[in-house]
């Protein structure tokens, strides 16, 4: 941890030269209004404003010109951002082996052993913002994709005013966010792009015990389309969707196979006002099951239990955002378990292994200096649901200390320096030491 503390006193020492938060700047464009209104603290943390502005489907106008007619209002101008993460990545894994016993990768990401310049680590053109009166879009697309899908999210919620709530159908579609993607108002990392640190898996139950799966349909475990049936007002939300773990189901009869979304999703969220300090908290499940696009079977043939995959998980979350000492200040807890995988033919999305896979976090993140910088850290008790390599009758842990810091150089513009040291059985293999990793990354978006 020596390196992230010499980091970030070198933030602290910096700190006179930087005004506000960053953010993606399209829907500035269309609101005629800066970006921190949206975000608390740093992007892409939400405030109650930008909970409203998303729940809202993104439809909201400011000084931007519109085209109307009959049954017709639209910006007057297609709205786009660029975001682009470059990174200095740093990690070690103990073992000298990208994997461990278990085949999972040991430290947080892809990369092997070592260090790396990534320049792009993420690289996306946005589109957003309102196509009708009740009828919004957002649109995230790769600019660097290689094998990969081009279009990495998309959602075109359609909204009505039922008795005083906002009732919504949003079709969507992503190929890694997951199925919260459809609808998530929270920043407790629920939703992999909604996530109030960037070492994800440390600082999120959800997003080490369910975002990713462990095995060998983990890649899969990202993708979801289909559509959210959303009921909203000023107490909290549900969301009920259907959905299939698959990106872009039919691709315009480009020979990707169509699924039925036979998988289910419930959504239940509060978020009051308790003594100064907004609240998102509420209990999420995934149930049924569905056929993979990795099955190779065509899409007229009706997929035999082999080819299913079940599509179950549960959790807990409470984001709390308030002031201490003046200063802006987040509180994250996070509850996650993906069960077992079970005989029959049909294996677990989430946990190929024969123990529950499940975690708990915990993270504060507080603004030092408001709008320029922060701090934050956070420690998760993880389970990774394989069998301890010192004890082949119960899951091995996987324990982290995750701390980081942001220093926003202009409202779109902020250098993030993390770090995390990870711990438990899972590490207990010959010659394995625990991980670790350290980042040091530039984040901009125009």
């Amino acid at each position: 941890m020596k390196n992230i503390i010499l980091s970030l006193a070198g933030l602290l020492a910096a700190t006179a030269f930087a005004p506000q938060a960053s953010a993606l700047p399209a829907f500035a464009r269309q609101t005629g209004m800066e970006c921190a209104a949206c975000h608390q603290q740093h992007f892409p943390v939400l405030n109650t404003f930008g909970r409203s502005f998303k729940a809202n489907g993104y439809t909201m106008m400011g000084s931007q010109a519109v085209v109307e007619g009959e049954h017709l209002s639209i910006p007057g101008t297609l709205n786009a951002a660029v975001l682009i993460k470059m990174r200095y990545q740093s990690q070690t894994n103990g073992g000298g082996s990208t994997r461990d016993g278990n085949g999972e990768v040991l430290a947080n990401g892809d990369a092997a052993t070592g260090s790396m310049l990534q320049m792009g680590n993420e690289f996306s053109l946005f589109f957003g913002g309102r196509v009708a009166e009740n009828i919004g879009f957002l649109m995230e697309n790769n600019v660097a994709a290689q094998a990969g899908p081009l279009i990495a999210g998309l959602r075109l919620p359609i909204m009505f005013d039922v008795a005083g709530a906002k009732v919504s159908a949003i079709p969507f579609s992503t190929d890694a966010l997951g199925i919260s993607y459809g609808y998530e108002l929270s920043s407790a990392g629920v939703m992999r792009a909604n996530r109030w640190a960037e070492l994800r898996r440390d600082s999120s139950a959800i997003q080490y015990a369910i975002a990713d799966g462990n095995g060998s349909h983990g890649k899969y475990a990202g993708a979801a389309a289909g559509l959210a049936l959303v009921a909203q007002n000023d107490m909290g939300y549900i969301n009920f969707s259907k959905w299939t773990p698959n990106a872009m189901p039919g691709g315009n009869d480009g020979g990707i196979a169509s699924y039925s979304p036979e998988s289910s999703y419930l959504r239940i969220a509060v978020t009051p006002n308790v003594a100064g300090w907004d609240m998102v908290g509420g209990v999420g499940m995934m149930s049924g099951s569905s056929e993979l696009a990795g099955a190779g079977l065509p899409a007229a043939t009706p997929a035999p239990d082999s080819a299913l995959v079940k599509t179950e998980a549960r959790f807990a979350d409470l984001q709390a955002h308030g002031q201490v000492a003046g200063n802006d200040m987040g509180v994250y807890v996070t509850y996650a378990v993906a069960p077992n995988a079970t005989a029959g033919g049909q294996p677990q999305l989430y946990n190929t292994g024969a123990f529950d896979k499940s975690a708990v976090a915990v993270g504060v993140d507080y603004s030092v200096i408001p709008h320029v910088l922060h701090v934050g850290g956070a420690y998760r008790a993880g389970k990774t649901g394989k069998a301890s390599p010192t004890d082949a009758t119960v899951s091995a842990t996987d324990n982290a200390v995750m701390l980081q810091a942001i220093y926003d150089l202009t409202q779109n513009v902020a250098l993030h320096v993390a770090g995390s040291s990870r711990n438990g059985t899972k590490y207990a293999a010959p010659g394995a030491v625990g991980a670790k990793e350290y980042i040091l990354m530039l984040e901009a978006a125009w």
